[in-house]
């Protein structure tokens, strides 16, 4: 699940060694099933993690409309918002860019199902699929976003949580 990447960012995670944050972002996530209950991840070109779709909102477009559009853009699944997960907060994550940017973000993460569209490959994510939730393991996934797919399996699949 591998391969080679541009690394244009680096994620440090309760790292002492984490630059000071220079910037606070909104970002909307979107945890799409389908109808077996796999979940809807892509593997992040600048950093080879999987990942939910989604990214950083856009001025002029509500929270909702940012994790519908991020879905889109990096899956090709246009879907629909049914439920909401919470927002995922932790000062500890910071996201240091090549640009000289050092993100604390928050994360607004929706619930949906897909309307249309078929997985597919983009700009930003070099592999889309669904995934079972007992497969999660086998692939790499940075532990926030992890932390916010084990919240909806906990409480959504309780036998596997």
């Amino acid at each position: 699940m591998g391969g080679p990447h541009t690394v244009g960012r680096i994620e440090y995670y309760y790292d002492p060694q984490a630059p000071k944050p220079n910037s606070l972002v909104v970002a909307c996530n979107l945890l799409v099933t389908d109808d077996s209950g796999a979940i809807l991840l892509q593997r992040r070109r600048d950093t080879g993690q999987w990942a939910l779709p989604g990214g950083a909102m856009d001025l002029g477009e509500t929270v909702a409309q940012c994790a519908l559009r991020e879905c889109h853009e990096e899956t090709g699944i246009i879907a629909q918002i049914t439920g909401f997960l919470g927002i995922y907060s932790n000062p500890n994550h910071i996201i240091a860019y090549t640009d000289g940017e050092a993100r604390q973000q928050y994360e607004n993460t929706y619930i949906g199902t897909a309307v249309d569209g078929e997985p597919s490959i983009n700009a930003e994510a070099d592999g889309v699929a669904y995934v079972q939730p007992d497969e999660l393991d086998q692939y790499d996934i940075h532990p926030s976003m992890r932390r916010q797919i084990d919240d909806f399996l906990s409480s959504t699949y309780p036998h596997l949580g």
